[in-house]
């Protein structure tokens, strides 16, 4: 009910979308009432009162149309901008441009927000498969040629090519610390494992890494790692310097080691001693006990390891690009600079795009794997 309430008065209260006759010239704000006008208005909101009638006994037949109405508002987002594009942007105009509004951003919020909370209350499996209709509907929406107005689709049509570089930079210095924290991390955890003392010194030393603030990291960086390039020729010959890539890629890694580490530690550490003694009884040696039972059932704590690291990698490295590192960080500083905010959103909304696909399919896999693990162990039993 709070949901629904909230979306309405932001539904009503703020810029809808705003129309600007090229880049340069602030935008001009328009509310949906400005664009249907207060009865019309209130009429779209009308899904919204029916989801807080619905909300004040949510029984689970309520929430599964609770649920649809949510659906069908989603798919509708899209649908907005079309009509506040053939309403407000002048065909004369070429350089004309539609920005989206705080209204449309906090709608898709909120409805993102009542998704989970429906989500949760039925329990659902394979809820995901829910949204595709929310796609389709998107997917045809884009179809049309209105979204060519939008200012966020001129930012990307004017800078396809870097845009792919950026992916590509961004993606090669997360997939690389991140497979890098999770081998090194696990030499580390294998070695605390046998030594507390190790185990002390590790985590006071990835402790103190975490608290560095990432910029103050790569200053740190830069002279050693100048020096470095200049002494020493392969490593200047692989593009080693005090910009660039080589201390975003150390940087991360460093802020990477601490939860891939912790995760692996604790899964290794935390497994049944009953099941390692029964292991040992079936006479497995310590290394076949490590390798077919210990490890299996550590996996999915160490792919949720994984998955902290690589979520958090993909924000930190935004920041790289600060340092010529290159990334999607590049087209928000420079949207920064420029108070372009299209060309910030065009490189914060592929950031957010990846760490939630990342985050969903490694928390899945993680589920999966430790499902599989209960029903071998029922199984067995």
């Amino acid at each position: 009910m709070v949901l629904s309430l909230v979306a309405t008065a932001t539904w009503l209260a703020l810029p809808l979308a705003s129309v600007a006759p090229n880049r340069i010239v602030p935008g001009t704000a328009h509310t949906a009432t400005d664009l249907l006008g207060w009865p019309l208005a209130l009429v779209a909101c009308l899904p919204l009162v029916a989801l807080m009638a619905l909300s004040r006994r949510l029984d689970r037949g309520r929430c599964r149309l609770a649920l649809a109405l949510v659906l069908v508002l989603l798919m509708a987002l899209p649908g907005w901008l079309a009509f506040a594009s053939q309403r407000l942007v002048d065909p004369e105009l070429p350089q004309a441009r539609l920005g989206i509004g705080a209204a449309w951003w906090l709608s898709l919020f909120w409805l993102s927000l009542m998704l989970i909370e429906l989500r949760s209350r039925l329990a659902l499996v394979g809820w995901r498969a829910a949204l595709l209709p929310v796609v389709v509907a998107t997917a045809w929406w884009l179809q049309g040629a209105w979204h060519g107005s939008l200012a966020l689709s001129q930012e990307l049509d004017g800078r396809r090519g870097d845009f792919l570089e950026a992916v590509v930079d961004h993606l090669l210095l997360v997939g690389g610390a991140v497979g890098a924290s999770l081998v090194l991390g696990a030499l580390i955890a294998l070695a605390m494992r046998h030594s507390p003392r190790v185990e002390r010194l590790g985590f006071a030393v990835l402790n103190f890494l975490q608290t560095i603030p990432s910029l103050a990291l790569f200053g740190l960086l830069l002279a050693p790692l100048a020096w470095l390039a200049a002494r020493v020729e392969w490593l200047s010959a692989l593009g080693v310097s005090g910009i660039g890539w080589a201390p975003a890629f150390l940087a991360l890694l460093g802020y990477s080691l601490l939860p891939m580490v912790r995760n692996t530690h604790v899964a290794l550490s935390e497994v049944d001693p009953g099941v390692l003694e029964a292991a040992r009884g079936m006479g497995m040696g310590r290394g076949q006990v490590f390798r077919q039972v210990r490890l299996p059932l550590a996996l999915p704590v160490v792919i949720e390891g994984v998955r902290i690291t690589t979520v958090q990698a993909i924000g930190l490295t935004a920041v790289a690009a600060l340092i010529g590192a290159g990334g999607l960080g590049t087209f928000i500083f420079q949207g920064l600079g420029q108070a372009a905010m299209d060309l910030v959103l065009l490189g914060a909304l592929p950031i957010l795009a990846m760490a939630l696909v990342a985050d969903a399919l490694l928390g899945a896999l993680a589920r999966r794997l430790d499902h599989r693990h209960l029903a071998s162990s029922g199984g067995e039993s």
